[in-house]
C-alpha cells in the first residue's frame, strides 16, 4: 500500500542544517495500522509530511497502491494526495472557520461522486452518525465544537474522501483519557468496516499500542526499531524503545 524508501531529509542553512531524517525506509499494509513513536524532533511528522507529498524529501522516495510520487510535479502530487487524507492535531486548523461543518464536509464529495444536493446532505448525515455525531451539526462552524468533536467531523470527513490511506499526525495529544480511548476505538472500528492503511504518529507508546498492527519507533531522524506491536511492547530491542514504554 504505503512504500517509504530511503528517505532524507535536512532543514536549515548548510551553516545551521538540522537533518530530521536519515535514509528511513518503511512500508503500510493494505488495510493495516502502523505506528509511528518518537519524542519530539524524532523526525516522525517530518516522515508523515513527505507520505502524504506535502513536504519534499531530500532523497528516497515515496509509493502509494503501487504509484510512485513525484512531489515536484503537480499532477503527480494531486493525484497521491487523493488517494490519501491528513487529520491534524488540532481540526481547526485544516477547517475553513469561514464555512459550516456541512459545507466543509460537502468538499471532497465534489471530486468523488455526482451527487446532488439531497444526495449529499443524506450520505454527509450518514457518516456523521457512524463518527459518534448527530446530522444538525452541519449547520455550525467548526470553532462551535470542542476538540473532541472536532476530530469526529475530521474523521468524517476523511471518511467521506474514500481514501486507501488515513494519515493521522498527533490526533489525539490534545484530548483528555476518556475521549483519546473513544477516537481510538472509533479509528479501530472504522478501519475494520471500511478497509483503508492507516499512518499514526505520536508520542505515546501506549496510545500507538492500542490501534497499530505494527510500531516504528524514531529517534533524532532515524528508525531504530520496527515490527509488530506485540512484539515491540514486550520485547523491545533498543533501550529508547523500553525507556518509551516506561514513561507511557
Amino acid at each position: 500500500m504505503l512504500e517509504i524508501v530511503n528517505v532524507s531529509k535536512t532543514f536549515g542553512t548548510t551553516a545551521a542544517e538540522v537533518r530530521a531524517l536519515e535514509n528511513v525506509s518503511l512500508t503500510v499494509g493494505e488495510a493495516q495500522c502502523c505506528g509511528i513513536i518518537g519524542e519530539s524532533g524524532s523526525g516522525k511528522s517530518t516522515l508523515a509530511y513527505i507520505a502524504a507529498g506535502i513536504t519534499v524529501p531530500d532523497a528516497g522516495h515515496v509509493t502509494l497502491a503501487g504509484k510512485r510520487l513525484n512531489p515536484r510535479r503537480v499532477a503527480s502530487r494531486r493525484r497521491h494526495q487523493q488517494q490519501l487524507h491528513m487529520i491534524f492535531q488540532d481540526p481547526r486548523s485544516s477547517f475553513n472557520p469561514r464555512m459550516s461543518i456541512g459545507e466543509s464536509l460537502s468538499e471532497p464529495l465534489q471530486h468523488k461522486r455526482r451527487l446532488g444536493r439531497a444526495e449529499q446532505k443524506e450520505l454527509i448525515a450518514t457518516v456523521l452518525e457512524e463518527v459518534g455525531l448527530t446530522a444538525d451539526l452541519i449547520h455550525r462552524g467548526i470553532d462551535s465544537v470542542s476538540v473532541g468533536q472536532g476530530q469526529r467531523v475530521a474523521i468524517a470527513r476523511a471518511i467521506l474522501a474514500e481514501p486507501d490511506l488515513i494519515i493521522c499526525d498527533e490526533i489525539t495529544s490534545a484530548l483528555d483519557v476518556t475521549v483519546q480511548a473513544e477516537i481510538l476505538d472509533l479509528l479501530v472500528q472504522l478501519r475494520k468496516k471500511r478497509h483503508f492503511s492507516i499512518l499514526f504518529i505520536s508520542h505515546d507508546i501506549a496510545v500507538v499500542a492500542h490501534l497499530a498492527d505494527r510500531i516504528a519507533v524514531m529517534k533524532h531522524g532515524h528508525l531504530i526499531e520496527e515490527g509488530p506491536s506485540q512484539q515491540i511492547i514486550n520485547e523491545p530491542a533498543q533501550a529508547y524503545t523500553r525507556l518509551l514504554i516506561d514513561l507511557a
